[in-house]
């Protein structure tokens, strides 16, 4: 079982050198539940779990007050949120881990519960018609505000800002959440976005804001320790709708992508069947590996054989696994011991507190049990 290529190391852009290519995925898990919404020991217990991981990535965490959309979800805007992340990660690497931070603006998917009354950013005026979970539970979505140039470069800034607070938390790296119907991926879309300024119209216009915010993050930290993650058949989900020009508008990023030396794109496969979708691709990984000549990282229906099999064609080069590593701490060893996997408490997934977070038991821990 040893010799899986799941479980061969790999070597990032900067040097990084990762243990395996099983990455544990962003996932919400919703426990920082106090004031600041900053992380705290709970969550050092949960990363250190998993920090056998070729690399963690962690869950979104917002690059300021106007990127929230979530109840309890971490932030890295302020000095309190800074300082608990340091705890993390240096808990995560006293325990030979790896550990990146998704920098995270969800756009219009928010509530003006979350703002002050405010309406939420996005690129247009438009209602994504889903819902928000807000502290008094789900509610519907309003019409956001359409964003001015300068909350667009005040956005960027903010992203600029979270990348700062990350290497000053000590990640090795962030990951950009370009991706699943929120802000970014809301400026790709041609049915999200309909500005007709120098954001919107053109497909190089509304991929505008993703290479800006690269650029400004590449003046505090090195390129080679920026990621970023993308969703190009996501249809359906958060009120997105895809079109002729959507593929077409990720072939152009993926490329364009080729410019820089990132540490990784993150990719993911469909979350739904859109095989009779003829504009949209049912297979990511084999799509788009051709176009990107970095690490490609992909997401989203893998178990252990499926994460074999797509590195050993060479579609990718790790695979990132998310409910999975939910309730399988220890999910690299049980992988190389061909080990039974336990299921996942969905209705513990968002819920404040330890069950379903922290207490889901290695395989040691089994055996002593």
């Amino acid at each position: 079982m040893s010799n899986q290529p799941l479980l061969k190391p790999i070597t990032l852009a900067d040097g990084l050198e990762l243990k395996n290519r099983v990455w544990m995925a962003p996932m919400t898990r919703s426990r920082a539940a106090n004031p600041e919404n900053k992380p705290f020991e709970i969550h050092e217990k949960y990363y250190v779990q998993r920090a056998s991981a070729g690399l963690i990535i962690t869950e979104g965490s917002q690059i300021s007050t106007e990127a929230v959309g979530y109840i309890n979800t971490p932030g890295i805007y302020s000095p309190a949120q800074v300082e608990g992340w340091k705890g993390v990660t240096k808990a995560v690497h006293e325990n030979d881990g790896k550990i990146f931070i998704q920098l995270w603006h969800v756009g219009r998917i928010s509530h003006p519960d979350f703002h002050g009354g405010d309406l939420p950013l996005a690129p247009s005026a438009i209602n994504p018609n889903t819902k928000s979970f807000t502290p008094e539970g789900f509610k519907e979505t309003v019409t956001p505000k359409e964003m001015s140039r300068a909350e667009i470069k005040q956005t960027i800034e903010d992203f600029k800002n979270a990348g700062k607070n990350a290497m000053e938390a000590g990640f090795d790296g962030i990951e950009i959440h370009s991706s699943n119907g929120y802000l970014l991926h809301q400026f790709f879309n041609a049915t999200s976005n309909t500005r007709r300024d120098e954001y919107g119209g053109s497909i190089e216009n509304r991929a505008k804001i993703l290479f800006e915010i690269i650029d400004a993050l590449k003046e505090v930290m090195p390129e080679q320790k920026i990621g970023l993650r993308l969703n190009p058949s996501l249809n359906g989900v958060f009120g997105m709708t895809a079109d002729e020009e959507t593929i077409p508008t990720f072939e152009y990023i993926v490329k364009k992508l080729n410019n820089y030396d990132l540490a990784y794109l993150h990719l993911s496969e469909p979350f739904s069947d859109v095989s009779d979708i003829p504009y949209l691709v049912t297979h990511i990984a084999k799509h788009f590996r051709p176009l990107y000549k970095g690490t490609l990282v992909i997401n989203a229906g893998f178990d252990q054989e499926k994460g074999n099999k797509v590195i050993e064609d060479g579609d990718a080069d790790a695979v990132a696994y998310g409910t999975l590593f939910i309730s399988n701490p220890d999910l690299v060893e049980r992988f190389a011991q061909g080990a039974e996997l336990a299921q996942p408490d969905k209705d513990t997934y968002y819920t404040p507190g330890e069950k379903g977070f922290t207490d889901y038991p290695s395989l040691k821990e089994v055996e002593v049990g």
